[in-house]
């Protein structure tokens, strides 16, 4: 009997400690309110980026380059980024855990490594929301050169 008071308290006390502020996401935040006929309720998310592509420009190669993406929730509801990822392991994307409040801005950060790469290339970065629709792609573009060799010995010679 004892033992099942003990547990009983340390359940509580568990679900307790578990509460979050106000930054909490609820399921009414995850779930997208449009009907099953397709009309929409003004009471959704919608993510407005200032721009949707950057390009870096000509970069040199082993280069690593970031960019922050400005966005704004432009809906009605809290905004929420459930994942990002690159379309390849040399593009990594920071974006924000918590809702996006409608109104407030917020930044997605892309860190590009241009290691191994050269020549003019195009990555993008997924991000997956609970707006409509549900996914979103921005993209980052670069010019990479590869660096000449400083080495006389290895330059062309003229014939």
């Amino acid at each position: 009997m004892k033992a099942i008071y003990i547990l009983t308290i340390s359940v509580l006390i568990f679900l307790g400690s578990c509460k979050e502020h106000s930054t909490e996401i609820s399921t009414n935040d995850v779930m997208n309110t449009q009907s099953a006929e397709g009309s929409s309720n003004a009471d959704i998310p919608d993510i407005k980026f200032e721009e949707e592509t950057h390009d870096f420009g000509r970069i040199t190669q082993g280069e690593k380059v970031a960019y922050a993406f400005k966005f704004k929730n432009t809906g009605g509801a809290n905004l929420i980024i459930s994942s990002a990822s690159g379309s390849c392991g040399c593009t990594v994307p920071e974006y924000p855990k918590k809702p996006i409040l409608p109104g407030e801005s917020a930044v997605i950060n892309v860190v590009f490594s241009s290691e191994g790469k050269s020549g003019i290339v195009e990555k993008s970065v997924t991000l997956v929301t609970n707006c409509e629709p549900s996914t979103k792609i921005i993209y980052i573009k670069a010019n990479i050169i590869v660096p000449t060799s400083a080495n006389p010995s290895e330059l062309p010679t003229a014939h």
